[in-house]
Formats: C-alpha cells, sequence, structure tokens
C-alpha cells in the first residue's frame, strides 16, 4: 500500500470513528499517476447530512471539545 492509499484508509477509519461516511473517498485516479507527493485524495460527494455532520465534526475538533 503506498503513502496515499494509506493516508485514504487512515481519513476513511477516522471519519467513520465519529460516525461520517464518505462513499465516494479514494485515491485520484488520474494524479496516482505521479509519483507522491503529487496524488490527490478525492474526497467525492455527500449528501446534506453528511456535510451537516462533517462540519460539526471539525467544529468540535477546532474547539478540542467531543467530536
Amino acid at each position: 500500500m503506498n503513502e496515499t492509499e494509506k493516508a485514504v484508509e487512515e481519513l476513511r477509519a477516522a471519519l467513520c470513528g465519529v460516525g461520517i461516511i464518505l462513499p465516494s473517498l479514494r485515491v485520484d485516479p488520474v494524479s496516482a499517476a505521479h509519483e507522491e507527493p503529487y496524488a490527490l485524495v478525492d474526497l467525492g460527494r455527500c449528501n446534506l447530512g453528511v456535510a451537516s455532520r462533517l462540519a460539526a465534526a471539525l467544529r468540535g475538533a477546532a474547539q478540542g471539545g467531543p467530536v
């Protein structure tokens, strides 16, 4: 597993830990053709509920409180 794939899996696990699933989360296939650090992580699309939970989790983390 390369570094980009590892980062995607770590992000997926962290998001899942706070109840957030981004179904389209993946390594961007076009940029992955290049060597790291040029590969990009594609966060994909999500619905309104997921976007709201993600915003709340980020606010909680920024304030140092529970997520």
